[in-house]
């Protein structure tokens, strides 16, 4: 009996050499394989991109052989590769998909493979419906083989980025950045753009190490305490971090603080809004700020809230005009480049923002919240039982739970996880208080992620909702 294969928000992880294996990675890659013979025009081939995991170069080779082997071409890349670099290859050269061998920030002995869609983005929800249905069958096609190429997917997406921000305007600043790739694909990318233009930086963990030592690769607390003390010790205006695939961004401030997507997002917004002036409306996944909601409300833009996981984000970005679009894991993207998220692309922007603005980064985010309010934000990721997260969740659901510790529950919201909304101070004009729990869609962990006007009220509302889920042990 083949294992079972499970698609998360985005793509399949598992566990090296015990769920990831080159056999499942085989299975996947047949499935996908099966989904563009019949449903995409399959002589537009698919593009195939890693990142520097254990054993993603040779699962890469795999799949680019399956899929091949099934009589879809196939243009494999020379090097890591950051994600969005793929979906950036996939719509340039309008491939019928692409396959991203990754488990983005997961833990080092996690591994997994993403599939895009032929407009250059996370496959929608429709689109891994039908692969999960060719995977269920088993099928691995077979036909003439076709070509596979090796192909550098790194240069064409680098000029693309480079034309999307102002790298005129970068490069005539004085500013001064820290870059942090975590050991991840997005190595030498960032440091390389800036060093074209004489731009001041310093570089971090840009070496490829599969081990991650000391941190996950996702830029939040505490994996980003290096970037932390190098944006202190060499005197930069802000630090700049990609997670392991390089489509999610990290940030630090001036004075070392760590600031999250949600202020990156934020300040991304206020600037296309006042500065840029282009057109089109906003849309976040279920668990960002909703400094984003008083954004939008103030610059008259209207604002769609999605499941969490970019696909909906894309669905929802190729549905209507959607200036931009994100997740609260750090996920933010362009209708106007691509249906993606994309970490080197934000970093470059927050670089344009700090450029034109003539402000450090943290002078940026004191600026948001004074215009619209104190808002801050806390997750915590609660590793438990699947029976203490089941119990957990269905406990939150139901009428009866009507406080958590001295709040009163105003309202609730489901549409991906429970939300309670909290009686709790806002500071004057602050963040409404809420706090989310939510079952992973790719790790065994219930998360908890809260907002409110104060970091002692976040702290406060997510120790009580630890002990909440905590209860049924």
């Amino acid at each position: 009996m083949p294992q079972e294969i499970k698609f998360g928000t985005d793509g399949w992880r598992g566990i090296i050499a015990d769920d990831f294996t080159f056999d499942n990675v085989r299975r996947v890659a047949g499935a996908i394989a099966s989904f563009v013979l019949k449903y995409e025009d399959a002589k537009r081939g698919v593009i195939i991109g890693f990142d520097t995991r254990f054993a993603s170069p040779m699962a890469a080779k795999a799949a680019a052989e399956v899929i091949a082997g099934a009589g879809v071409p196939v243009k494999l890349a020379n090097d890591y590769t950051p994600t969005p670099a793929v979906s950036y290859a996939v719509k340039s050269n309008g491939a019928a998909g692409g396959v991203m061998v990754t488990s983005s920030h997961n833990p080092w002995n996690w591994n997994g493979v993403k599939f895009k869609g032929k407009f250059g983005g996370s496959a929608t929800p429709a689109i891994m419906k039908k692969v999960e249905e060719e995977l269920l069958a088993g099928v691995t096609p077979r036909g003439t083989k076709a070509a596979l190429v090796d192909t550098d997917l790194r240069t064409p997406y680098i000029a693309a980025v480079c034309r999307f921000a102002d790298m005129e305007l970068i490069g005539k600043t004085r500013l001064k950045f820290a870059i942090d790739s975590m050991y991840g694909s997005g190595r030498g990318v960032l440091a390389g753009i800036l060093q074209e233009r004489g731009v001041q930086h310093v570089v971090i963990r840009q070496e490829v190490n599969p081990l991650f030592p000391g941190i996950n690769p996702e830029p939040i607390e505490p994996h980003i305490a290096m970037l932390r003390e190098t944006v202190v010790r060499e005197k930069c205006d802000a630090g700049l971090a990609t997670d392991g695939d390089a489509d999610r961004i990290g940030a630090v401030a001036e004075d070392g603080s760590f600031v999250d997507s949600h202020k990156c997002f934020s300040v991304l917004l206020q600037w296309l809004v006042t500065r840029k002036k282009w057109p089109g409306d906003v849309v976040r996944a279920f668990n960002t700020t909703r400094m984003l909601d008083r954004i939008a409300a103030k610059h008259g833009r209207k604002l769609y809230e999605t499941q969490i996981g970019f696909k909906y984000t894309a669905d929802v970005m190729m549905e209507h005009e959607i200036l931009i679009g994100g997740e609260e894991s750090g996920g933010i993207g362009y209708s106007r480049f691509l249906p993606e998220r994309d970490g080197i692309l934000n970093c470059l922007l927050l670089a344009n923002v700090m450029a034109e603005e003539g402000k450090p980064l943290g002078k940026l985010v004191a600026d948001l919240q004074r215009e619209y309010g104190p808002h801050y934000y806390g997750r915590r990721d609660l590793h438990i039982p699947d029976e203490v997260k089941r119990s957990a969740i269905q406990r939150a659901g139901a009428e009866k739970t009507q406080r958590l510790g001295r709040y009163r529950v105003v309202k609730k919201e489901n549409l991906d996880g429970v939300k309670f909304f909290l009686d709790a101070p806002t500071n004057g004009n602050g963040a409404e208080a809420w706090i989310l729990f939510r079952a992973s869609g790719t790790e065994p962990l219930l998360r908890a992620y809260a907002e409110a006007a104060s970091p002692e009220l976040v702290t406060e509302i997510l120790s009580e909702g630890e002990k909440f889920v905590r209860d049924s042990e």
